[in-house]
């Protein structure tokens, strides 16, 4: 009993003076500045605990000296490419703000290294790209997040808890719109439009940049299920701001007892993210990030608050960190599993757009 008692009291002396490797800061990078969300990004991270900004890369000197100076960043910080930065750094993640044609590249050379990969949305250009980062993923044992900023509103996930307790009853039809005046319009970068309006380096235009938003959340509160048929109709609304892209998309994704409705459009009047959900028996509508309207079981339409969500669940870089402690394993609207049917979801479209035919998948 004695020994037990001094084995015990040498164990916890020992896990004192040596903290467990989860307690030490999770190192990241971030790769690229072309994607305007990184501005949004990189102020956010001061407010997560536990993770340290090993470094960024980005080629462009114009972009560094922006960010340098705008987020008061060391020049040290910098590297001009992916390669430069591996060999000299000791990283478990990188966040992305490429083009989305890049994301393969990132993964692929992530991979080996296994250091973990977040992209801003979609995951892919096509389902080429995304069945090469699937098998990268696979094969450097890592994690790959898709992160979307409709994924950390709170009213989406009330939404989707009242679907899973079956509140208002089986999903009959979903309507998701997503979009705004246009990223000319609302004041894109010039480094951001080279690439977001362009067909090979983003995909598309307004269906990859927001019809990505309602495939996550239909494919997400469809619990993952691959549709049986997509059809799409797009527009190029304004062909002398965007000649090379659509700006107007509507997208009707088939399931055997169910419907949805993606409507993406560089052309709304104002900024919006909302989503309808109808189920046999009620629905719930989303139309702001913490407001929900319900109507259940024949009753009168209730409107309240939702409150903030906590925790990684709150927020991508939070949610990064605790993926790369082994705290939680991706799931839902970030996970590679559902991003894969939303890559296959906007393939269809395309093609259904393009050849004026529906496009069965099942």
């Amino acid at each position: 009993m004695k020994w037990l008692f001094l084995a015990l009291w040498t164990l916890a002396a020992t896990s004192n003076a040596y903290p467990a490797q989860d307690d030490s800061p999770v190192r990241f990078a971030i790769i690229g500045l072309t994607h305007d969300h990184a501005g949004g990004f990189i102020p956010r991270i001061h407010d997560v605990p536990g993770v340290q900004l090993a470094g960024i890369v980005e080629p462009k000197a114009d972009l560094v000296a922006r960010y340098a100076k705008r987020f008061k960043l060391d020049t040290n910080l910098f590297y001009l490419s992916l390669d430069d930065l591996l060999a000299k750094t000791n990283i478990q993640a990188v966040a992305t703000f490429t083009s989305t044609f890049e994301h393969r590249r990132v993964v692929e050379m992530c991979a080996p290294k296994h250091i973990h990969v977040m992209m801003e949305k979609p995951l892919a250009v096509s389902m080429e790209h995304a069945r090469a980062i699937e098998a990268a993923a696979k094969k450097g044992k890592i994690n790959v997040i898709v992160n979307y900023e409709t994924t950390w509103y709170p009213g989406n996930r009330v939404a989707y808890e009242m679907v899973q307790n079956h509140e208002i009853g089986e999903l009959r039809k979903i309507v998701v719109h997503d979009g705004h005046r246009g990223p000319k319009e609302i004041g894109c970068s010039a480094d951001f439009l080279e690439w977001l309006t362009d067909p090979v380096l983003n995909g598309g235009g307004a269906l990859t940049d927001f019809g990505c938003y309602g495939a996550d959340l239909v494919t997400w509160l469809m619990d993952g299920q691959r549709p049986s048929s997509v059809s799409a109709v797009t527009s190029r609304i304004k062909p002398d701001v965007y000649p090379k892209v659509e700006d107007e998309a509507t997208i009707v994704i088939a399931y055997p007892k169910a419907q949805a409705i993606l409507q993406a459009s560089w052309n709304w009047p104002f900024d919006r993210k909302d989503m309808e959900v109808y189920g046999q028996t009620g629905y719930v509508l989303v139309p702001r990030r913490d407001l929900l309207r319900v109507r259940k079981n024949g009753g009168a339409e209730t409107e309240r608050s939702v409150p903030p969500l906590s925790g990684p669940q709150a927020d991508p870089l939070a949610y990064l960190a605790a993926v790369v402690r082994g705290e939680i394993q991706p799931s839902g609207l970030s996970s590679l599993a559902v991003n894969m049917v939303v890559t296959e979801i906007l393939d269809a479209a395309r093609e259904s757009a393009q050849t004026g035919k529906r496009i069965d998948l099942q």
